[in-house]
């Protein structure tokens, strides 16, 4: 055997064993445009760790749910990083179903206590942090303020119900296909739902009393609904039923809506001109309120989590760290201004005079996020927390199949009185089910 064969076998040898030391990482994300984003810059991070390489699952955020929720249940392993809400996050934390950061934890260059109060505290369970959050956000008005100064109209900053559908009515003109208003109306726990129960908050009503009966025969659920679907009849678009946060993004962009009520994370989409056409005529308001204490807006965050048993958690958490720290801030920033970086997750941003200046959007994000509060979201006593939510298990069968009435309500399928008939009635089946009130 000659040298020259001998070196080639060796660096064949190391070839094969670089190769079979590599790992790929599954991560399963939702489909909008910050993950989209996040994707489109994980070239810095295989550069950073050439010994690990990423495939990505983009998904719709109904069928994200159902399918990470049905992984991380029965341990069949087919996502090493999901893609997961500040609701599943304590939860499925303690049911021991994901591992712990630890080490994001402890380390300083991460700066865990960097982290918005509001936003890790809701990732935390017993002092452990089982989920890092990748956006935060809360939800506010954000308006056309050309359309509101041709009608003589002026957006206060903290809006009452009244005002907005006043509003809403003057500004549309549906001969040219511009809406007053887009309002969630797709089917889902976190999609219509998220919207209606935070605004049902304002409204004073609430999911369960404190004996956890469901609440959907009281008055204040009916005035909701009726407010809802006579809006969205009025003012909003054809189709409203079908649509979710990423098709009323698309209208708004387009120029096709007057008003959108939604999460603050969508502020960077709407005024961003390589991607609005209306970016230069957007303005924003607190989410509106009746005058009861209580604000429409709720209280969410996008999070990076492992599930417990995963082979994989050392690679997993290198690639959390890269996404949710403040240096993948900065490469945003870099690369897509800093208006576009991920809002809503770490002091530090909102005390970046940079940040303050491009992005229009800051403070009112943030005022919207700390005002949330996931403990006493309603204005009567609840037995739960969260904001668009309720913090139990049960809750994404029940949150869903609430959510298909009340999408059949807007769409004319049924009545507002037969939407809340049927919401209560399934809603105290499933919970009796389940066994409430828990002793």
């Amino acid at each position: 055997m000659t040298l020259k064969t001998i070196l080639l076998g060796a660096v064949s040898a190391l070839a094969l064993s670089g190769i079979a030391s590599a790992e790929t990482l599954t991560i399963a994300t939702v489909n909008n445009g910050d993950m989209i984003r996040m994707q489109k810059l994980t070239d810095d991070f295989k550069a950073k760790n050439p010994g690990i390489d990423v495939q990505w699952v983009t998904l719709e955020e109904n069928v994200l749910r159902q399918r990470v929720t049905t992984d991380v249940a029965t341990k069949s392993g087919q996502y090493d990083i999901m893609t997961i809400g500040i609701y599943e996050a304590p939860i499925w934390g303690k049911q021991g179903w994901l591992a712990p950061l630890d080490k994001l934890s402890a380390d300083a260059r991460y700066d865990a206590n960097d982290l918005l109060p509001p936003i890790r505290s809701g990732l935390t369970v017993n002092g452990k942090l089982y989920a890092a959050p990748f956006y935060g956000e809360s939800s506010m008005v954000m308006y056309r303020k050309d359309l509101f100064d041709k009608a003589g109209l002026k957006m206060p900053d903290a809006p009452t119900w009244t005002f907005i559908a006043d509003a809403a009515r003057k500004i549309t003109d549906k001969s040219t296909e511009t809406y007053g208003i887009c309002l969630r109306g797709k089917a889902g726990w976190g999609e219509n739902m998220a919207f209606l129960t935070a605004t049902a908050n304002s409204f004073g009503a609430r999911w369960f009393d404190e004996n956890w009966k469901p609440q959907f025969d009281q008055p204040e659920w009916k005035n909701t609904l009726d407010f809802y679907v006579k809006l969205m009849k009025d003012a909003g678009p054809p189709g409203a039923s079908s649509n979710g946060f990423n098709e009323n993004l698309a209208l708004f962009q387009t120029g096709k809506c007057g008003m959108w009520i939604d999460a603050t994370v969508a502020a960077s989409f709407v005024t961003n001109p390589k991607e609005s056409k209306v970016a230069d005529k957007v303005g924003f308001a607190l989410a509106p309120d009746n005058g009861l204490g209580k604000r429409g807006n709720w209280l969410w965050s996008w999070n990076l989590a492992i599930p417990a048993g995963s082979k994989k958690v050392e690679a997993a958490e290198k690639f959390i760290a890269w996404a949710t720290s403040k240096d993948y801030l900065n490469l945003v920033a870099e690369k897509e201004g800093w208006a576009n970086v991920p809002p809503g997750t770490r002091t530090s941003l909102y005390q970046n005079a940079e940040y303050q200046k491009a992005a229009s959007f800051a403070k009112m994000t943030l005022d919207s996020i700390n005002s949330a509060d996931p403990k006493k979201p309603s204005v009567k006593p609840v037995p739960y927390e969260g904001v668009q939510y309720v913090a139990i298990p049960e809750f994404q069968g029940i949150g869903t199949a609430v959510g298909q009435q009340f999408s059949a309500a807007l769409a004319g399928q049924v009545t507002v009185d037969q939407a809340l008939q049927s919401a209560q009635q399934l809603t105290e089946r499933e919970m009796k089910k389940a066994g409430y009130p828990k002793k």
